[in-house]
């Protein structure tokens, strides 16, 4: 027992808070509309965040257990920062908000009023505010739950003692259930037997239907979120997405959240888990080995080709291959760089795989992020069919160099070689043909759609957000659309040619620090697009720090910042200390104008002082 008196609070940058602003108003409050007045005495976690990110849902998940273990103390707010034209739908949100089972009060910004009061630079970003409303920490990306966690226990120490802490019931209003046969359903499976497997996402369920795509014959899984095998009734799955028929007959399953390839016998019902161990992948982890010893991230479909499992590896921005005959998984293609970059496997670069197809000869992809269908030859190499980047979207028809799509998750091979995409947030159906290299819309009205699956001359769609199957006879004629293009809202930083100072802010959590027992503990890549806009500093270090050089006849572009940090607790006598990956991707688009800034802060963790 130590009886000595506890060390004075650390000393803390603090900023008064900006108020809360945004157009779409609140979710998850009983229609009650908040002020940062309104909460003062409890600390306020502003979670900024849009729902096409994979590292905001992995973030969604982090902050499950500090929202539960602090429900008294602390008030988490979702801020909901658009990226896509379809994100900044009041609807969308809402079904975003049901979707994910996000449990506290969202505020739907869908013009970035209150994203540019924060200065906020990237998805998904956490601020800190404290219980008299200043702003005392920022996080960007993902893996800080455990900092934040120590840094509110600090505060409500820190305020109870000062008398302004002030414990209760949060805003927090759970919406009412909707009694659908199925709740956003993710990917669907034609079955040898002429029913549908469909995964029931939101209710953490596979369900298969009669032919009709109505009729329930039977759920596999509890419908808790979990992650147990067993028997239908008793098994868990949390979030499952893609499904694929493996050669014994049995159905390989993308357990999403769980961070795991689960395996239904269909005979039975039987569930058990072919690969993952549950936890997620971070940098430095093994990417290759027994499958059931290799950690995973956010495996959202599955496709059988080439002889072996491949998996649309959302949460890395990659694609990993799992053999059943052997028993392993590993990395397929990808670098964990975000972007669009074909070339070989080992230097392509994805973002956000979603949706696979397998024919004969290729494996196609929806590449969400960069609202992409790409593909993947025998050899391994990569190819993009339609989409440009990271900034570029819309609804466009035409030859395939100028086509636009909006965030697809599936992707469809049709008998004639073509494939058709699930275009989601633009709510249609859309074909491309390798033939003639042109697009086409098929179908409009479908409200976002997330796979779709041949049934004889007919295609039924996954109708994620009208919770349903509907089932399109393929059209002779393409259906005609106006056409729209996209770049998105985020406006540019103005920042000066020539010299930029970039400096990545790393400030580890309190009681630890940066893990420097094998080397360099932080990692710092820059690339840019176009790739002329940088003339110096482009390439891979272990400094947070770097001065760029911008090309002054390239007049606007976006920087690629990727950035690592791993800090550990600083305890000697602790010969296995706790050690956290800190990591964020930064896509800053760019104007290069004179007078602009001539340093660009991105904060991991901490305070730009």
């Amino acid at each position: 027992m130590n009886d000595s008196a506890p060390a004075p609070a650390p000393r803390r940058a603090r900023v008064r808070a900006p108020e809360l602003i945004g157009k779409g108003g609140w979710l998850n409050t009983g229609d009650e509309q908040y002020t940062l007045a309104d909460l003062r005495g409890r600390i306020v976690i502003l979670d900024f965040w849009t729902f096409c990110c994979i590292n905001c849902l992995h973030v969604l998940d982090e902050l499950r257990e500090l929202e539960e273990k602090h429900r008294d103390t602390v008030v988490i707010i979702g801020v909901h920062s658009p990226k896509f034209v379809h994100e900044a739908e009041h609807q969308a949100v809402v079904d975003a908000v049901e979707r994910y089972e996000v449990e506290h009060p969202v505020l739907d910004d869908p013009e970035l009023a209150t994203w540019k009061q924060y200065a906020v630079r990237a998805w998904p970003t956490l601020v800190v505010i404290d219980p008299e409303g200043y702003v005392v920490a920022q996080h960007a990306g993902e893996g800080h739950a455990h900092a934040i966690a120590r840094l509110v226990e600090e505060l409500e120490a820190e305020h109870a003692e000062k008398g302004t802490l002030r414990r209760g019931d949060g805003p927090y209003v759970a919406p009412e259930p909707e009694p659908t046969v199925l709740r956003f359903p993710g990917k669907a499976l034609a079955l040898p037997n002429g029913n549908l497997l469909v995964s029931d996402t939101t209710r953490h369920q596979l369900v298969e239907l009669e032919a009709d795509g109505e009729s329930v014959v039977r759920r596999i899984g509890s419908g808790v979120r979990g992650f147990a095998d067993g028997a239908a009734e008793a098994a868990a799955f949390s979030e499952p997405q893609g499904l694929a028929l493996l050669d014994d007959g049995s159905v390989v399953v993308a357990d999403t959240v769980n961070h795991a390839l689960r395996r239904l016998d269909l005979a039975t019902g039987e569930v058990t888990t072919l690969a993952g161990t549950g936890r997620q992948w971070w940098q430095g982890s093994p990417t290759s080995g027994p499958a059931r010893e290799v950690d995973l991230s956010s495996p959202w479909d599955v496709a059988v080709f080439n002889g072996g499992v491949w998996i649309a590896m959302a949460g890395v921005h990659q694609l990993w291959a799992y053999d059943p005959a052997e028993g392993t998984v590993g990395v397929a293609a990808g670098t964990t760089n975000e972007g669009l970059v074909d070339g070989p496997g080992a230097e392509a670069w994805f973002a956000q795989p979603s949706g696979l197809a397998a024919t004969a000869d290729r494996l196609w992809l929806a590449d969400s992020e960069t609202s992409a269908l790409r593909w993947v030859d025998l050899d391994g190499a990569v190819h993009t069919a339609v989409g440009t980047g990271l900034f570029d979207f819309g609804h466009r028809d035409g030859a395939a160099e100028q086509a636009l799509l909006q965030h697809p998750l599936g992707v469809t091979a049709l008998p004639d070689g073509s494939v058709a995409v699930s275009d989601t947030y633009n709510h249609a159906l859309r074909r491309y043909d390798p033939a003639t290299g042109e697009v086409t819309t098929l179908a409009t009205d479908v409200r976002e759609p997330s796979d779709a699956v041949l049934v004889g001359d007919d295609i039924v769609v996954v109708e994620s957000a009208r919770h349903r199957l509907t089932r399109l006879r393929l059209p002779e004629e393409a259906v005609r659309v106006e056409s729209v293009a996209h770049r998105t809202q985020r406006a540019a930083t103005e920042v000066a040619p020539g010299g930029l100072r970039l400096d990545v802010i790393f400030q580890a959590p309190a009681g630890q620090k940066l893990d420097t027992r094998y080397g360099p503990s932080t990692r710092l890549l820059v690339s840019s697009t176009p790739p002329e806009l940088l003339l110096k500093g482009e390439g891979a270090g272990t400094d947070l720090s770097r001065a760029l050089e911008l090309n002054p006849a390239v007049t606007e572009g976006v920087l690629h910042v990727s950035a690592m940090a791993a800090s550990c607790d600083d305890d000697p006598a602790n010969e296995y200390p706790a050690c956290h990956v800190h990591q964020q991707d930064w896509g800053v688009p760019v104007r290069l104008t004179e007078g602009g800034a001539d340093r660009l802060p991105l904060v991991l963790a901490g305070m730009d002082e």
